[in-house]
C-alpha cells in the first residue's frame, strides 16, 4: 500500500494490518472483503494492536473505529458462527473500507457532532471578541505609558537644570570663601588687637582699660586752678570823646 499523508494515520495502520497475510489467524477481511473480521479479541488485543498503536485496549480501538464511521456487523445467524469456530469474533465494516482498494481510504472522514461544531463557533466568537476587548486595553495603555515617559523625560529635565542650579552655587560659595581666606590671612591677626596703655601707680604698673572713663576726682586733681576776673564797673570803663 501507498502511503498517502491526507489519510489519517489510524486508517493507514488499520489497512495495513488487516490486509498483513502474517495475522490473519487473528484479523482477516471477510470473504467479500467489504469488512474486517477480529478472530480473538483477547489475543488480538494483546498481540497486534500495540504493533501498530501502542497499546493493547479494544474499548479504545473499537472507539475509534466508530469516530470514523465503521459499525459492528450483526450476523443473521450466530449458531453458523459458533460452528465454524468464530463464536468470540467480531465484525466491523466502512463502505469505503474494502480489499484491494486503499485509495477508497481517502474518502473515510472523522465524525464531527454539529453539536461540537457549534460550540466551537461559539468559542471562536468568544476569543475574537476577547482579543478586540484586549486590542482596546492594550491601545488605552500604549497611550498612558507615552503619557509617563513624557512626564518622566521632563522630571529629568528638570532635574538636571536644579543640579546645574547647585553646582553653580556651590561653586560661587566656594569662591566666596575663599576670598575671605585670603583676605584675613593676607592682614593677620594683628590689626585686630590693639595695645593698651600702662600707667604707674605708686610703683606699680598697671593697664587702662581701653574704653573706660576716668573718675571727676582724678580730672580735678590734675587741672590747674585759676579764678575768674572781676567784671569792671561803668565809672572804670573811660568815656569816649
Amino acid at each position: 500500500m501507498k502511503q498517502n499523508y491526507q489519510v489519517p494515520a489510524f486508517l493507514t495502520k488499520l489497512w495495513t494490518l488487516v490486509d498483513d497475510s502474517c495475522t490473519n489467524e487473528l484479523v482477516c477481511w471477510s470473504e467479500e472483503g467489504c469488512s474486517f473480521i477480529v478472530l480473538d479479541e483477547q489475543r488480538f488485543s494483546k498481540e497486534v494492536l500495540p504493533l501498530y498503536y501502542k497499546h493493547c485496549n479494544m474499548t479504545s480501538f473499537i472507539r475509534q473505529l466508530n469516530m470514523y464511521g465503521f459499525h459492528k456487523v450483526v450476523p443473521l445467524d450466530s449458531g453458523l458462527l459458533k460452528e465454524d469456530g468464530r463464536g468470540d469474533s467480531v465484525e466491523f465494516q466502512h463502505e469505503h473500507f474494502r480489499k484491494d482498494q486503499p485509495h477508497l481510504l481517502t474518502l473515510i472522514h472523522r465524525k464531527v457532532s454539529v453539536s461540537r461544531g457549534v460550540d466551537d463557533a461559539g468559542q471562536i466568537s468568544q476569543i475574537l471578541v476577547e482579543i478586540s476587548q484586549a486590542r482596546g486595553w492594550q491601545d488605552s495603555f500604549d497611550f498612558k505609558l507615552m503619557a509617563l515617559c513624557r512626564d518622566n523625560e521632563s522630571l529629568w529635565r528638570e532635574l538636571n537644570s536644579l543640579q546645574q542650579k547647585h553646582q553653580q552655587q556651590h561653586r560661587i560659595i566656594c569662591k566666596i570663601m575663599q576670598f575671605i581666606i585670603n583676605t584675613v590671612g593676607s592682614k593677620g591677626m594683628k590689626g585686630l588687637k590693639r595695645k593698651l596703655p600702662m600707667i604707674e601707680i605708686s610703683g606699680e604698673t598697671h593697664s587702662v582699660p581701653k574704653y573706660s572713663r576716668p573718675s571727676d576726682s582724678s580730672v580735678d586733681s590734675n587741672l590747674p586752678s585759676f579764678s575768674m576776673p572781676e567784671t569792671p564797673s561803668p565809672q572804670d570803663i573811660p568815656s569816649a570823646v
